[in-house]
This record gives structure tokens, sequence and C-alpha cells, in this order.
């Protein structure tokens, strides 16, 4: 299926984002379950905040783990300019999985052997890709698309906004920042009664905004050390 044809939803994605991830896996499960096709895209944390100053408004480390984002994203491009939109499904899980869904050494820095030449090859090896597609991340030519397509998502949404962003119904479809997940609900009952929920919301034109700082950890191996 290519990027003119019509999708359920569209998902806005970076690599970088642990929430992102959460909600990504959280609405394939649905997909599967009510029979939806989901189109991939791009947005990208690094362009999407580089008016702001990161050593003010951020922890230590969100530059690089931004920037390594967008070395993540312009290889995706680089496929999804081959091999189509379709691709990007794959694509984004094997990278999910490098990132998310492993254990490290108490106090090693997660991002140390992210975005490199082995763990893009390794990423898309995973995703039955060539593996030429990795120098791709040094080509800042592909910075235009991932800026169009960063531009397109929060065009949707409005500002202040970050990863992920559905479009529901696309191109003219409601859509949202959000849902921010901690984890994939258990059952299937629970992920649709989530889906139909934020569904419902987003309908409603009038409706801009629920939150709760109150967050749960993130339920991911990389965070809580344990490979369920």
């Amino acid at each position: 299926m290519d990027s003119t044809s019509h999708h359920d939803i569209e998902f806005f994605w970076d690599p970088i984002c642990p929430f992102a991830w959460q909600t990504s896996r959280w609405l394939r499960r649905v997909a599967v379950l009510r029979g939806l096709t989901v189109r991939w895209r791009f947005i990208n944390l690094s362009i999407l905040n580089e008016e702001r100053d990161y050593d003010a408004e951020f922890p230590e480390g969100y530059a690089e783990s931004h920037m390594k984002g967008r070395y993540m994203l312009r290889v995706a491009a680089a496929v999804q300019d081959v091999e189509g939109a379709e691709a990007m499904g794959p694509l984004y899980e094997a990278f999910g999985q490098s990132i998310w869904h492993r254990v490290l050494e108490p106090g090693a820095d997660y991002r140390a052997d992210i975005a490199t030449e082995e763990h893009l090859s390794a990423v898309l090896t995973a995703a039955g890709f060539s593996t030429d597609y990795a120098a791709a991340y040094q080509d800042d030519s592909w910075d235009d698309l991932l800026r169009a397509e960063t531009e397109a998502a929060v065009g949707r949404t409005g500002s202040d906004v970050g990863t992920p962003i559905l479009t529901f119904g696309p191109p003219d479809g409601p859509s949202i920042f959000g849902p921010v997940i901690s984890a994939v609900p258990e059952s299937d009952a629970d992920c649709l009664e989530l889906y139909d929920a934020a569904l419902t919301l987003t309908k409603f034109g009038t409706f801009s905004e629920l939150k709760r700082s109150d967050r749960q950890s993130l339920d991911l191996p990389l965070l809580t050390g344990r490979l369920d």
C-alpha cells in the first residue's frame, strides 16, 4: 500500500520517544482487533524543539537523544523513498525492539549504541532491508522531508505537543497528541476501550486536553531491568 492510499489512521513517530513506542504497540494491537490500517509517518523531536534552549528547558542528554532520533528517521526516510510507506511499519517495530526491549548493565547509557552504523545495520537487517540504507543517517538532505512531516503533524494539533500524534480518518479527520500511556492495556477489551474513548473525545472539535502528571513508570525492559 503506497503513501497515497487510504489508511484509517496516521501515526507520527520518532523512534527515540518511549511513550510513542508504547502507544504504537497498543495501536498495532487495536488495528489487528478492528481490522484498521495504519500509515506510519515522521515527526522529529529535534526539529520540533529546535527553537528551544535545551540546556535550560530539558534534562541532560535530551539534545543528544533527539538528534539520534533524527539520524534514525533519516534512515527511515531513505528506506521509505525506495521501499514505500508500507515499509515503515516493520522498520519502526525493529527500531522499537532494538532500543526499548533490552536490559543494560547498571549505569550504562542506553544512548551510547543507538543510531550508530552498527545499530542501524542491525535494525535494517531485522526489518528485512538492505544495510546500505544505514549510510543515510549522515545525509542531512532528508531533513527537508522530516521538517515537512513534523510541520504537518503539529499543523493538525497545534503547538506545544510532542509524540505521538494520531489522525483518525486522515487527512481531514480529527487529530490528537497521545494517548500517552505507560503500559499497553493487558486485555483486548481494555485496548479497545481506550481506543474508543480516545476516538470519541478527539471527534469533539471543542475538546482540547485532559492531563495528569502523576504517571506510572514506563513498562519497558530497558527501564524496568526485566525481560518479561
